[in-house]
């Protein structure tokens, strides 16, 4: 157990240098990293997954996630650190690539109720985010839990501070809301589904949101492997810079649960 939690540290130091060196992901999606398990201490996993499309360019993508969490021995807390690098390349001239590190403390109140504190680093060359910086907290409720099917609602308070890729400079300091409504299907033992919807209006304009969506479905080839299909949907209403305001994408990898 040692070694293989020493193992996970080691991939989230790495993954942490590459963020910081170059940059960082979009909204980051936590409920499909938790870990539905009932044993304390250490769990970690990591996967990773390769795209490629051919229109009137070649684009070829790769990324890779970290993944570790750690419960409390009395099941009041739990710990989540989160990496996760992505690779770009558009013919043979063009490189682009983001990521984000994410530390998550959720604190048990009932059996209905968590609070939840976070933090999180990122930037995205493609979205124009130089560097954005948040900081946040709010209840999560538990609305549903069956053995096969579990329903989850957030609506967190958070602070943003961003530094925008264009020229000349941009910089903002904003508060926002981060709702989510989250479900998990099980429908077999080796297969899951996690669907999550983000809403993150501006507190001081509401017409200025964000609207993410991603659907994760698993099937576990063995104890410790498992093959992903992965669905992103964002939109910003208003992104920074000329980026886009809708980005969407479809991956295939794998993940290794340790």
């Amino acid at each position: 157990m040692k070694l293989k939690t020493l193992s996970v540290y080691c991939l989230l130091l790495y993954i942490f240098i590459l963020d910081t060196e170059k940059s960082a992901a979009q909204i980051v999606n936590v409920e499909s990293a938790r870990m539905q398990s009932d044993t304390v201490g250490w769990m970690g996993s990591f996967g990773t997954s390769f795209t490629m499309n051919k229109n009137k360019v070649k684009i070829f993508g790769a990324s890779a996630d970290a993944h570790l969490q750690y419960k409390t021995s009395n099941d009041q807390g739990l710990w989540l650190i989160l990496g996760n690098l992505n690779f770009l390349k558009i013919e043979k001239n063009r490189f682009l690539s983001d990521g984000l590190l994410h530390l998550r403390y959720n604190r048990k109140v009932n059996e209905w109720l968590r609070w939840e504190f976070f933090g999180q680093f990122q930037n995205n060359e493609v979205t124009q985010i130089d560097s954005r910086l948040l900081f946040g907290t709010g209840p999560r409720f538990k609305l549903a839990k069956a053995k096969t099917f579990k329903l989850y609602a957030a609506s967190l308070f958070m602070y943003e501070r961003e530094k925008e890729a264009t020229d000349p400079v941009i910089r903002h300091s904003d508060f926002r809301n981060s709702s989510y409504l989250s479900f998990t299907w099980l429908p077999k033992d080796y297969l899951e589904l996690i669907s999550t919807s983000y809403f993150q209006p501006l507190l001081k304009k509401f017409s200025d949101y964000r609207i993410m969506n991603q659907f994760v479905f698993r099937v576990k080839a063995t104890p410790h492997f498992s093959l992903t299909l992965k669905w992103n949907y964002l939109h910003d209403r208003f992104p920074a810079g000329t980026a886009p305001k809708t980005i969407y994408n479809f991956s295939t990898g794998f993940t290794y649960d340790l």
